[in-house]
C-alpha cells in the first residue's frame, strides 16, 4: 500500500489594501527625501518644513507618519543600515573566501559611493539629540551592532594575517572605516573638478590603507 505523503498548503502572505500600499508608499518617499536632505545639510540644518516640501504634502500628513524630526532622520538611518546589511550579504556571497583586507577595502568602496551619490546622511554629533534618539531605536542599534560585528571580524583576521597593524585597537579601525561614509575630503576632491568620482575613491582608500609615507 502506498501511502501518500500530506504537504500543508503554502501560505500566501496578506495583500495589502491600496490604502496600506499608498501610505509604505509615501513613508518610503518621506525617507528618500530625509535621506537626500541629510546627505547635503546634515541633522541640525534640515527642517521639517523642507522635508514635507520635497515629498509635497502638508506638514501635519508627514507627522502622521514620524512624529518628530528625530524619528525622521532614525528612519533615514535604519534604511542606511539596511542596505549595508545587504550589501555584506551580497559582498560574503560574491567574494566568499578573498583576504580579509579586501572585504573591508570593498566595504569602504561601497560607502564612498554611496555618499559621492549623495545618498549616505551625515552621521549626527555627540550632543545631537538625534544620537539619543537612535541610541533607543533598535532596529538601528540591532543594524549597527551586526555590522560591527561583521567589519569587527574581517579586521581581526586582518591583523592575524598582518595585512593590518596589529598595535591598531580594533575598534579605532572600526570607527577609521565608518568615517569613511562621512569624509569631508570626498566632497572637497569632486568640488575641484579635477577627478572623476573612481579616482577620488582610489587615493581615498590608499590613504585610509595605505597612508601617507613615500612607498
Amino acid at each position: 500500500m502506498v501511502s501518500a505523503t500530506l504537504k500543508s498548503p503554502v501560505e500566501t502572505p496578506p495583500k495589502r489594501s491600496f490604502r496600506a500600499q499608498m501610505h509604505l508608499a509615501r513613508e518610503d518617499a518621506i525617507i528618500t527625501a530625509v535621506n537626500r536632505l541629510l546627505a547635503e545639510k546634515g541633522f541640525e540644518a534640515m527642517t521639517v518644513d523642507e522635508v514635507a516640501a520635497e515629498v509635497g504634502i502638508a506638514k501635519a500628513s508627514l507627522y502622521k507618519h514620524f512624529p518628530s524630526k528625530e524619528d525622521l532622520a532614525a528612519a533615514a538611518m535604519v534604511r542606511v543600515m539596511d542596505r549595508a546589511r545587504a550589501f555584506l550579504d551580497q559582498l560574503a556571497s560574491e567574494q566568499a573566501g578573498a583576504a580579509p583586507i579586501d572585504q573591508l577595502k570593498a566595504v569602504a568602496r561601497w560607502t564612498m559611493e554611496v555618499q559621492l551619490a549623495g545618498e549616505m546622511p551625515s552621521l549626527p554629533s555627540e550632543n545631537s539629540s538625534l544620537r539619543a534618539a537612535l541610541n533607543t531605536n533598535k532596529a538601528y542599534v540591532d543594524g549597527l551592532m551586526e555590522v560591527s560585528d561583521r567589519l569587527g571580524a574581517w579586521i581581526t583576521d586582518a591583523q592575524a594575517d598582518g595585512s593590518l597593524g596589529a598595535a591598531l585597537p580594533p575598534i579605532a579601525v572600526l570607527y577609521t572605516l565608518y568615517a569613511r561614509a562621512c569624509d569631508p575630503v570626498l566632497g572637497f576632491l569632486r568640488g575641484s573638478g579635477q577627478y572623476s568620482n573612481e579616482e577620488i575613491i582610489e587615493m581615498v582608500l590608499s590613504t585610509c590603507f595605505d597612508g601617507l609615507r613615500s612607498r
